[in-house]
């Protein structure tokens, strides 16, 4: 049996609730880890600057990563590791998702860019990130600095179809994934929120085995298949659930606070 030392939490329909909002109970969960000796950071598809709002409520003093991990940043939010998406795989993404129609966004290191900034999910994505993008005529100018492609669709089943595709002409060029029904990212080859528990565990001197992880979409999955202990949340999709060793409640009825429950009652992994 490997003892649990360290917490990796995915953030949209996970820590936060479906307002964006981090419960006292979300709160209270993460410094009884602390307590305990247990470590806790935080990986999300969110851009750096989305990840602001968590360091000093959660008191995170360990590297958080964003961009789906591609990028980890300290707890003031420094670069430790940064990667891109290569330029010609960044216009090949915007190519196919410029064909199925979705509203495209292009994030930098510290900017978020738009074409539309009338596009249905801009309210939505600046409510989480707390910050405004960029309305540019042409996203050729920042090929050679872009750290995630968004494409979002309030078509589920079509942006599920984009993702095959997108999977299938990127091949390992890129990451294409959905980190919400209505969000298919693109970041950086190589990196994933898997890579992002690879490198912490290595940080912390401890085993993957030793490492829990608690999300709910298909790029949390990466995560899961690193992780000796893995928890999906009660809003995920079946078939991210099957891949879980454990399910917790939905994100709206405390599931990540009583993840953590779990963790601390037990915690080992077998």
């Amino acid at each position: 049996m490997t003892r649990i030392a360290l917490v990796v939490s995915d953030v949209d329909g996970t820590l936060v609730n479906r307002e964006k909002i981090l419960t006292d109970a979300a709160r209270g969960a993460v410094r009884r880890l602390g307590d305990a000796g247990i470590g806790f950071t935080v990986v999300s598809s969110r851009p750096t600057v989305g990840m602001r709002f968590l360091i000093e409520p959660l008191e995170i003093t360990l590297p958080v990563g964003s961009f789906n991990g591609s990028s980890i940043v300290d707890s003031q939010l420094n670069p430790i590791e940064q990667h891109l998406i290569p330029a010609a795989t960044a216009q090949i993404s915007l190519d196919v998702l410029n064909e199925f129609g979705v509203d495209i966004w292009l994030f930098t290191n510290d900017r978020w860019l738009t074409r539309n900034g009338d596009g249905e999910y801009v309210p939505n994505e600046m409510r989480a990130i707390r910050a405004e993008p960029a309305v540019v005529a042409d996203f050729s100018p920042y090929l050679t600095v872009a750290c995630k492609i968004v494409g979002s669709s309030s078509n589920a089943a079509l942006l599920q179809r984009c993702e095959a595709t997108l999977q299938e002409t990127l091949g390992g060029r890129a990451t294409a994934v959905r980190s919400q029904s209505y969000y298919l990212d693109v970041t950086p080859p190589g990196c994933d929120k898997g890579t992002f528990v690879q490198a912490m565990a290595k940080r912390q001197g401890i085993p993957t085995d030793a490492v829990a992880t608690i999300g709910d979409m298909e790029n949390d999955l990466a995560m899961f298949r690193t992780s000796g202990l893995s928890f999906a949340m009660g809003n995920a999709a079946d078939d991210i659930k099957n891949m879980a060793t454990r399910v917790t409640a939905s994100n709206e009825d405390e599931g990540f606070a009583k993840a953590i429950e779990i963790i601390l009652k037990n915690g080992e992994t077998s």
